[in-house]
């Protein structure tokens, strides 16, 4: 078989022949043959495996730039590319998906028979937050209110002001009521006006390095808002069963989602507690942001990482079960954690979900 036109090309290869000529432009399909007269593009039939695999990686949505890579990469190289590119759009796919959930959540009317059986809620809650046994100075910040619950973990030169800093734009919320319909614009601006009022807050000849983890939960008086950037955590114990309800931001964790290491590597990986995500200087300050439904009996816990990364979760949800009160139960994890030799600051948020009392 000879040399096929642009256009018989574009039909066997199912490409069209804008995008034939386009990804000439690039250097990613270039023809076999330019007739120097009319200037018509010829392909070779051997071109075509090519030019399919483009068209195919395409419609997965694969950037060209990223095509033209795996292109020239061999079997084995080319898969493991598609493999970390399906891993990214997954986890992308799947904020999109807690987003809208998010917003289906808020403004999905409940029927009035819904409502009016729905019991009153509100939280019981303690924060504790303790140096540790290594570390000279806290920079670690812990709140809980009657409407907010939040941890954060400085680092840096200006770590604790960092920390403090983020804790405190979120307070404002405790303090007064956030319109109907404005829950996410309202939580969006103060990530915003935190991660502002956190890069000025830096000191010393580095203050790039500064910066702070913010977790934290905004009680709305049936469901709890979590905003969550870093590697603090929050987790939900529910019927007896302890739930993570954050992912880490660390470099550790971004090559779990792009399948690069076992979530078993992840926990003694040397970049395991690498931000890629804070409320710093220069960094990527996109929190996650979901709504979770409150139900009586729910017991919540935020952590800094001066707790998760020396208890085991089974410890952890040991007790949480066990205690009776949120300030027994912050106390007693503080003390396990320096059991365990205390190597970071450590801070805990320990809030339960239960019915009003009547005429409160």
């Amino acid at each position: 078989m000879g040399l096929l036109t642009i256009g018989a090309f574009a039909r066997a290869a199912r490409l069209s022949p804008k995008a034939l000529r386009l990804y000439d432009s690039l250097g990613l399909l270039v023809p076999a043959r330019v007739d120097p007269v009319t200037g018509y593009r010829l392909y070779a039939p051997e071109q075509l495996e090519q030019a399919r695999l483009v068209a195919w990686l395409r419609r997965i949505g694969m950037p060209l730039a990223l095509i033209t890579r795996v292109c020239g990469l061999d079997a084995g190289a080319a898969a493991r590319e598609i493999r970390v590119f399906r891993a990214r759009a997954e986890a992308e796919a799947a904020a999109r998906r807690d987003l809208a959930g998010f917003l289906i959540e808020h403004f999905e009317r409940k029927d009035s028979a819904m409502t009016s059986a729905t019991p009153p809620l509100e939280i019981r809650y303690a924060a504790l937050s303790d140096t540790g046994l290594v570390r000279e100075t806290n920079q670690d910040t812990a709140h809980a209110g009657s409407r907010l619950l939040a941890v954060a973990d400085g680092f840096g030169s200006g770590g604790a002001a960092a920390s403090a800093a983020a804790v405190e734009v979120f307070r404002r919320l405790d303090a007064g009521a956030i319109p109907a319909g404005a829950l996410l614009n309202t939580l969006e601006d103060a990530i915003g006006s935190a991660a502002e009022l956190v890069a000025r807050t830096g000191t010393g000849s580095a203050p790039e390095e500064t910066g702070t983890t913010l977790t934290a939960m905004l009680w709305t008086g049936s469901q709890l808002a979590l905003v969550h950037i870093g590697d603090s955590r929050a987790h939900l114990l529910r019927g007896g069963e302890l739930f993570r309800i954050t992912h880490d931001h660390t470099a550790a964790r971004s090559m779990v989602a792009d399948g690069r290491i076992t979530k078993a590597e992840a926990e003694s990986h040397p970049q395991r507690s690498l931000l890629v995500r804070a409320l710093a200087r220069g960094a990527d300050t996109t929190p996650d942001i979901r709504l979770r439904h409150a139900e009586p009996g729910d017991r919540y816990l935020l952590c800094s990482d001066g707790l998760s990364s020396v208890v085991a979760e089974g410890e952890i949800r040991r007790v949480l079960t066990a205690a009776e009160e949120p300030s027994d139960a912050v106390r007693e994890l503080i003390a396990l954690a320096n059991g365990a030799g205390g190597p970071d600051n450590i801070s805990c948020v320990v809030a339960d979900v239960r019915e009003r009392p009547p005429g409160a």
